[in-house]
This record gives structure tokens, C-alpha cells and sequence, in this order.
């Protein structure tokens, strides 16, 4: 007998999740969502994901009816949630915002019956499972009756469907019944490896991935902030210092952004604040890399002015949150490109970005053209390219990334 299988969120993680469970002969996929547009969206065959091969498997999909898309949550053997989780500002400390997460969890409660499983991928501060669990046995459920795991997304934004695949995956059980049962739910569509744990294991790993990647990032950000000040070139210098077998800096950038990276330390800060310094600072070293290069593009600004007696056009090429890609989520460059925006007459270069209100966005041959001084915030396999690179050599432009 089929499994009815129920995708709860239809963004990042959740559409090409069920898109993939969708592929599966022995699944029946719903995916629902609160957003009417999104669903009218993918109604119409249209998604708005940069995600290679996912349109087409999408509208495949919806139009064999093996996806089923609907506003509410439907009755069904597994539940997976994926929606989003934020932060908000709260006494002036970044606490993770998880009413999407109890909202899914409430519309779930609705159908759910003994039997049922539920996962949760979205990213949460450890300790969440657990009090959704006991929400629902306060609900009238018996330990035994539901199975519940935790189950962390760990895929890259542009590759998606292959990670999700190809990927080894954590999955934390609320108990040793749900451990095993979610694990070979993976393993069904998992080529990699599927390491079971306990459920605020696999929520610590999560955290503990993301927050390695932002302390490292710090280290370069701050390294590139010191080379600059003894102008010696970061690029060089990170190149020589690694070739020592046993050191790999990570390449410096305008700041950190992404839905994960810039986003998922505080929730470990949020629940260990006297013991998490080295995850605080390198917080606060990120940000502040973004407020450094917007002080340092006012000063080129400013230099030009001096100099040549009139106020320049300038052009920010890249405005997502890394190279490659239109993802604007938590993006640096964005933030600085907005805080400057009506200070100077710019225009924006993005081949990845389609419209952003109040921005003037032009093709990079133009840009040429016009611009006096440009801006490289993310450096888009596109601006490498031999013709355009030697133009952009030419003038002078300022590479932050």
C-alpha cells in the first residue's frame, strides 16, 4: 500500500523535497503551504527557485497529479515539516522564531492519528523536539502512538535535488522506535549514509555545522580587514598560507549570508549565552565586515570626488548572498547596496537578479559605459569572463569578494 506523505512549507527545502518523495512509486505527496500566491504559482507550473532541474520535475509532477498541492495540511502516514525559521530582535538579542514551526505542528494535530510520523527538518535550538513531543502527548497521545525525529536539511542553495540525495543525513529520534523507522524512511531515497541519533544530537549537529563555517569565515574576514590595514593582498596572502598542509583559510567575502550560515549561531547563543564567546565574536566579526566595506566604498567615493571636483556614477555587481547565484536571503551585499543606494546614483549588474524596487538594473556592457567606479560585491562567473574581466581591470574596480 502507498504512503501518503505530506510536505508542510513549499520554499527552499520543502518544494524540492517533495518534489523528489514525489518521484517515488510506493509515495502520494500533498504539499501544502500558507502562502495562496506560492500555490497559485506552482498551480500554473511556475516557480520562482533557481534550481537546476527542478521546474521541469515540479511540472511533471503537478501535471501526473503525483504532486497534489493544497492550503491545508491533509491526513497522511508521514508529516514533514519545512518551513522557515528566523530570528528577531528581542531586548536587543536574537532569539529564533519557531511560530512557524508550532503553527505547522497545530495544523498537524488536527489529522493526526496513532500511527502517524512526523519530522522535523526546519532549524531549531536544541531541546525543540523534545517540547514538541510533549505537546503532543499532552494532546492525548500515548508515547508509543506517534513517531517523531528530527531531521536536518544540509544541502547548498543551486544543487538541491543532488544533495538531497547524495548527502549522508542525521536523523534524531525522539526514541529508539522513531529512530529506526524515519532512518529507513531516508534510506529510501538516500544513496549516502543515514546516521541515527537522538533528537538534540541531530539538533546540536546541525548548529555545530553552521556555526563552524561562520567562526572559520570570521577568521578570514578579520584577516582581510588586518591585511588591508598593512595593504598587503588578502587574496595572496591566504594563497601562501595555504599551502601549508595543515592550514585552509576560507576566502574572505563582503560579510556572511544565506539562510543558514549568518542565521543559525544565535540559536545556540540564545540557549548558551555565558559559554558560547567564540560564536558571539565571530558573529559580531561578520557583521561588522559588511559595515567595514560599506565605510570603505563611501571613502573611494569620496577620494573620487576630491579629486576629480564631481560626485561619479558608480555599479555594485552581485547582489546575492554568493557567487553564482540571485539567492538574496540575510545578503550582505544587498544590505550594503541598499544602504548606499540613494546616497549616489548607482546601477546595479546582475545577471541572477530580475528586479529589486528602487534599484536600476543594467547589463554589464552598459555599466561600462557609464560607471566611474565599480563595485565587485560578488564576483559572478560572470564578471571572470576574459573580456569583461579586462574591462573591469581597466577601471580600477574594487573586488570585495
Amino acid at each position: 500500500m502507498k504512503k501518503k506523505i505530506s510536505v508542510i512549507g513549499l520554499g527552499y527545502i520543502g518544494l524540492p523535497t517533495a518534489a523528489l518523495l514525489s518521484q517515488n512509486k510506493s509515495f502520494i505527496v500533498h504539499g501544502s503551504d500558507i502562502s495562496r500566491s506560492r500555490l497559485d504559482q506552482l498551480k500554473q507550473l511556475k516557480s520562482s527557485l533557481f534550481e537546476k532541474n527542478l521546474n521541469t520535475l515540479i511540472n511533471e509532477c503537478i501535471s501526473k497529479k503525483r504532486l497534489i498541492l493544497e492550503r491545508k495540511i491533509t491526513k497522511s502516514d508521514f508529516f514533514i515539516i519545512c518551513v522557515p525559521t528566523p530570528f528577531y530582535l528581542k531586548n536587543k538579542k536574537n532569539k529564533a522564531d519557531l511560530s512557524s514551526v508550532n503553527n505547522a505542528v497545530s495544523n498537524i494535530l488536527k489529522v493526526l492519528k496513532k500511527g502517524n510520523t512526523i519530522i522535523l527538518e526546519s532549524t531549531v535550538p536544541v531541546g525543540t523536539s523534545k517540547k514538541i513531543y510533549e505537546k503532543i502527548l499532552k494532546y492525548g497521545f500515548k508515547k508509543n502512538d506517534i513517531n517523531f525525529a528530527y531531521c536536518p536539511e544540509r544541502v547548498l542553495p543551486g544543487n538541491i535535488l543532488n544533495e538531497l540525495i547524495n548527502n549522508d543525513r542525521v536523523v534524531g529520534g525522539i526514541n529508539d522506535k522513531s529512530k529506526f523507522l524515519v532512518s529507513n524512511f531516508y534510506k529510501k531515497f538516500v544513496k549516502s549514509n543515514v546516521y541515527a541519533c537522538d533528537a538534540a544530537t541531530a539538533e546540536m549537529s546541525k548548529l555545530a555545522e553552521n556555526s563552524y563555517r561562520d567562526v572559520n569565515l570570521a577568521f578570514a574576514n578579520e584577516l582581510s580587514i588586518i591585511c588591508d590595514s598593512q595593504k598587503i593582498s588578502a587574496s595572496e596572502l591566504i594563497m601562501l598560507a595555504n599551502k601549508h598542509p595543515r592550514v585552509n583559510i576560507l576566502k574572505p567575502g563582503c560579510g556572511v549570508g544565506g539562510h543558514c550560515i549568518p542565521v543559525d549561531p544565535y540559536f545556540l547563543i540564545e540557549k548558551n549565552p555565558k559559554i558560547s564567546n567564540l560564536i558571539s565574536v565571530s558573529r559580531k566579526v561578520n557583521n561588522s565586515k559588511t559595515k567595514w566595506v560599506e565605510k570603505k566604498i563611501i571613502h573611494y567615493i569620496k577620494d573620487f570626488e576630491l579629486k576629480n571636483h564631481k560626485t561619479p556614477i558608480i555599479a555594485y555587481l552581485g547582489l546575492g548572498y554568493k557567487a553564482n547565484s540571485g539567492d538574496l536571503r540575510e545578503s550582505p551585499a544587498l544590505k550594503i547596496a541598499k544602504k548606499l543606494n540613494n546616497k549616489y546614483k548607482v546601477l546595479f549588474v546582475d545577471p541572477y537578479v530580475e528586479h529589486i524596487k528602487k534599484f536600476k538594473f543594467v547589463d554589464l556592457d552598459y555599466a561600462l559605459k557609464k560607471a566611474k567606479i565599480f563595485f565587485i560585491l560578488v564576483n559572478h562567473n560572470h564578471f571572470k569572463k576574459k573580456f569583461y574581466l579586462n574591462a573591469l581591470i581597466e577601471k580600477n574596480a574594487i573586488n570585495f569578494d
